[in-house]
């Protein structure tokens, strides 16, 4: 990787027709060969797949400027597993949209969102949230202010997101939510802003651009309003290798507004067994699901797309000597997307067939849950009680059935896993005895900076610092102060001095006018919102107030001795 999001290279998210077949495929003809084995070691197979969210029909393409939504933040297992654990929480792809059809066929879009990674480092049961911008075909990824694929030697995305806010750090590992979110909802977006002022050129190469700043718009319980950006060059600079995507990519591609939202799961933890009788078992690690009123888990809430009207016109005609802009959006020009409640699951039990190959079976999920609509614009799951564990209290979870037995295929369906009591479980497969625990793993490596005098961290370097902040993760930032323009990835942007000093009057004008405490998205409907770790927002030094941003240099977990 290049970093796997909601979805990765090697997990490709089909259309709903191609799924449906695929997965027939692979159940009619899976065959099982895993040798017996003793259930209490390390898991021998794992669960995986989609949760498929029904968006029926297609809106206008006029509504091409971003979009936003709510999911909530909740820990998917009981414990974290270890690297092998992947998955994200409800998200979405964005791709640029082609009126015409592109030159050539090539993958690239934000799909960033709320989840767990296997090259996070310093993962716990709580999520974070990454970026997540692809350059064509995963060439590049850039995850957030100096995040991104590569190494710092040859950096693929480290240098593609701007810092914009001046009160909110942006971890290299991810942006951390408070620990202990358990269902909160975490409103996010991408919206475009107008900050580089109207088409031109960047690069030595002068590739073409237009102004599409595609910028991270958070709206939870502690910090709401502008994060971060995709700098247009991030896009724009593929065209110096492939040509053929100048002018094409979201760079200068207005967004498509028919997107699709599910959540995919790549590696829950799993152990299989065959009793004496040739019967197999599974027991899945606990997973869980938030719960709202009664039996239901609310996933999915307020899909929005948007036009012009809804911000770009507001801030284009502020930043040409117009009046100021609240960066409210106008809802006039803001469409909530139409969902159904005919979605459904993929997840699926996978094991080792030998060779470097897999055998494949669906799990039963229509057997504990019912895919609804929980209200105007709200998707989720309603659970049958007696299959799942219903949790108590305020911030109640429920978790699946954690037992299955393999049904053998018949003339009606192929081979699925369904649940099962635990006590029909025979006692030979040793699966009641598994404790699920968090495995010993040898610390990860530091995030850390170039420190290099010449490098564009240190020159023309930071305004102030250095400074600490300790997140809930147990790690340790360090940041800076830098100047808005002179910040490493406005440095790397392709920029000519004059445009990098007209960007900076506009990011100015932003700071002094679109604080943290305000509202930019809608507000949910329903529910709490979840807040980012506290120990991530930050105040300004003095005199730094307006037209300077923190930049997190260094992020450890100190070692416990």
């Amino acid at each position: 990787m290049k970093r796997c999001y909601a979805r990765s290279k090697n997990h490709t998210k089909y259309p709903t027709t191609r799924l449906v077949g695929l997965m027939a495929a692979l159940c009619t003809t899976a065959t099982f060969g895993l040798p017996s084995a003793k259930a209490a070691g390390t898991p021998n197979a794992y669960e995986a797949g989609y949760l498929i969210v029904p968006i029926p029909g297609r809106v206008s393409l006029t509504y091409d400027q971003g979009f936003s939504l709510y999911v909530p933040a909740w820990p998917l297992l009981s414990f974290y597993p270890g690297r092998q654990f992947q998955s994200g929480l409800p998200g979405t792809w964005m791709f640029a949209q082609h009126r015409q059809k592109a030159p050539k066929p090539v993958y690239s879009d934000v799909e960033g969102g709320l989840g767990w990674w296997r090259d996070t480092r310093f993962a716990t049961i709580t999520p974070k949230f990454t970026m997540g911008g692809v350059g064509p075909n995963f060439t590049e990824v850039a995850q957030g202010p100096g995040a991104g694929a590569g190494t710092w030697k040859h950096p693929m995305g480290k240098y593609g997101v701007a810092q914009l806010s001046p009160w909110l750090l942006f971890p290299p590992d991810g942006l951390n939510i408070r620990q202990g979110a358990s269902g909160g909802l975490v409103g996010y977006g991408y919206l475009n802003l107008p900050l580089l002022g109207g088409p031109g050129t960047v690069g030595e190469e002068h590739i073409p651009t237009r102004n599409h700043c595609w910028t991270l718009f958070l709206n939870t319980g502690n910090f709401k309003g502008p994060v971060a950006f995709f700098t247009p060059y991030y896009w724009a600079h593929f065209g110096k290798k492939y040509p053929d995507l100048v002018g094409h990519l979201l760079d200068s591609k207005p967004a498509q507004p028919n997107r699709a939202v599910q959540m995919e799961t790549q590696y829950i933890p799993c152990q299989v067994a065959q009793d004496s009788a040739g019967n197999w078992w599974a027991r899945v690690a606990p997973t869980r699901f938030p719960l709202n009123d009664g039996m239901s888990s609310a996933l999915v809430h307020r899909d929005t797309v948007y036009n012009k009207s809804a911000l770009w016109n507001a801030v284009n005609s502020w930043f040409s000597g117009g009046p100021s802009a609240s960066g409210a959006i106008d809802p006039a020009g803001a469409l909530q997307r139409p969902m159904a409640q005919h979605g459904y699951s993929t997840w699926e039990i996978r094991m080792p067939a030998g060779n470097g190959k897999w055998t494949k079976a669906p799990v039963a999920w229509n057997m504990f849950a019912t895919p609804a609509l929980l209200g105007p614009h709200t998707y989720g799951y309603r659970w049958l009680k007696g299959i799942v564990k219903e949790g108590r209290g305020k911030n109640a979870l429920v978790t699946l059935p954690q037992y299955y037995r393999l049904e053998s295929a018949s003339n009606r369906q192929p081979s699925r896993w369904v649940p099962v009591p635990k006590s029909t479980v025979p006692s030979e497969t040793h699966l009641q005895e598994i404790v699920w625990r968090t495995p010993r793993q040898a610390p990860s490596r530091p995030f850390i900076t170039p420190t290099a005098p010449d490098s564009s961290w240190k020159s023309p370097g930071p305004a102030a610092g250095p400074y600490t902040a300790r997140l809930g993760d147990g790690t340790v930032l360090t940041y800076y102060w830098y100047k808005f323009d002179q910040q490493p990835a406005i440095m790397h942007a392709g920029l000519t001095t004059d445009q990098r000093h007209a960007l900076q009057l506009r990011v100015e004008k932003l700071q002094r006018n679109w604080t943290r405490n305000r509202n930019y998205l809608q507000a949910p409907g329903f529910g709490r919102l979840a807040d980012v770790d506290p120990a991530l927002i930050v105040n300004p030094p003095r005199r730094l107030g307006v037209g300077y941003v923190p930049i997190v240099t260094a992020q450890n977990r100190p070692v416990k001795r």
